[in-house]
């Protein structure tokens, strides 16, 4: 079949099942199949695409139209320029997790840190800051093993192995070192609020790793308490939060003994991360 009708067809199906995203989908998958970038379609949308490449292509589509997300499809999730290598028991790296990156990295640029992320998954908010921090290392911790060895493939291929561990731990019983910067994307989700995910996240995407309890402040409430105890002096406490917790969080981290030093918002004005200093 000719590549530009490939592309027509597999879109259209997947725009008849009101998947918004579908061209951009079809390419993504098409790409990582053949081994080109997306540009490539532009130049060669005539050549003939070979019969083992279509039979794949047909089956990732089949997974994409019953709203597997792409990046599980494929197996990798691009996050701050780097290919990180995702599966159902880490949560899909978002964009906005990468607002938190911005402000740290800026903030102990050109320092030597020692870092912990709490909720590690794919592994993905600490490799990216000691890619930003070449003489930095941090400790990423998950209560999920198959997280946990995600992280571990993940730091092998972006030659951070040896500035990175990962280790299977509950929050609630870690008390190893001390650092100058904690990080975490807990799961914040109120539990009455995960029947109206999309069917993409429900299910596909670890509920562990999404549902916060009662009030979704279960394990942001457990960060900042433990936070408390595992921060040095002045360390800065990184925290994403959802969609209108702003104003509990800040009285949460006010009552631990913690002060906020900057606020980031999505491109809806909504705050999203939280960085705050011990006392």
């Amino acid at each position: 079949m000719i590549l530009e009708n490939t592309i027509k067809q597999a879109s259209q199906l997947l725009k008849n099942k009101n998947i918004i995203s579908h061209e951009l989908d079809v390419q993504v998958i098409l790409s990582d199949i053949m081994g080109v970038t997306r540009d490539f379609f532009i130049a060669n949308s005539h050549i003939n695409v070979s019969i083992n490449t279509i039979k794949k292509f047909n089956h990732a589509i089949k997974r994409r139209i019953n709203r597997e997300p792409v990046a599980y499809i494929i197996g990798k999730k691009e996050f701050w320029s780097q290919d990180f290598t995702v599966n159902q028991a880490t949560l899909v790296p978002r964009p906005e997790t990468e607002l938190l990156i911005y402000k740290v990295v800026d903030f102990f640029k050109n320092k030597r840190i020692n870092v912990l992320d709490i909720g590690t998954g794919s592994g993905c908010i600490l490799l990216s800051i000691l890619k930003e921090l070449d003489f930095s290392r941090g400790v990423g911790i998950d209560i999920s093993t198959k997280a946990i060895k995600t992280a571990q493939i993940n730091s092998k291929n972006l030659n951070l192995f040896h500035q990175s561990k990962f280790k299977v731990f509950d929050i609630s019983k870690f008390n190893v070192g001390k650092y100058d910067l904690i990080v975490s994307n807990p799961p914040y989700i109120p539990s009455k609020d995960i029947k109206n995910l999309s069917k993409d996240i429900i299910n596909y995407e670890p509920l562990v790793a999404l549902n916060g309890g009662l009030d979704g402040l279960d394990l942001i409430r457990k960060v900042i308490y433990k936070s408390n105890s595992l921060l040095k002096r002045n360390g800065l406490l990184a925290i994403e939060i959802g969609f209108n917790q702003y104003l509990k969080v800040s009285s949460l981290l006010r009552q631990y003994g913690f002060r906020e030093m900057s606020r980031e918002c999505d491109h809806n004005h909504n705050v999203r991360c939280i960085i705050s200093t011990k006392v």
